[in-house]
């Protein structure tokens, strides 16, 4: 009688594999995100149609950077954990060239601010000339998250 032979496990060291998979599941980092908040956050939330995204570009979260095929499922992602994390994420300023080197000796170093961060308005209210706005947290809430 033979042995039993042990199972191969399929890819299993072919790097190429991983490599595609890590590409593909990218999503855009947190100083991008701000970037795009401070400066289209309107333009985003308004696209022009493409067929070729979800939902024809029509629903765009700007805080997660992600697309829905209709406004009932971008509706329940402003619900979900995901998105109330990433909020959580996005209300320390993102980090810079800058303020690593003051925090490495070559400058006087300033803590990052803390902001308030709301969800982002509907189309209807976008239209109508609402922004997403980043402002400073008042003192009494730094104060509370400390």
């Amino acid at each position: 009688m033979g042995m039993v032979q042990k199972r191969k496990k399929t890819h299993a060291g072919d790097t190429h594999y991983a490599r595609k998979y890590r590409v593909r599941n990218r999503t855009r980092d947190l100083d991008q995100i701000d970037d795009d908040i401070q400066k289209k956050s309107g333009e985003l939330i308004n696209q022009p149609v493409d067929l070729e995204q979800a939902g024809m570009a029509q629903f765009y979260c700007v805080h997660c950077a992600k697309y829905f095929i209709n406004d009932h499922a971008m509706q329940c992602h402003f619900k979900t954990k995901v998105h109330k994390r990433r909020l959580k994420a996005l209300e320390l300023e993102p980090y810079s060239i800058e303020e690593s080197e003051k925090a490495a000796g070559h400058g006087s170093y300033v803590k990052a601010k803390k902001r308030v961060m709301e969800t982002q308005p509907t189309k209807e209210e976008v239209k109508a000339g609402k922004r997403i706005k980043l402002e400073e947290a008042p003192e009494k809430v730094k104060k509370m998250q400390e």
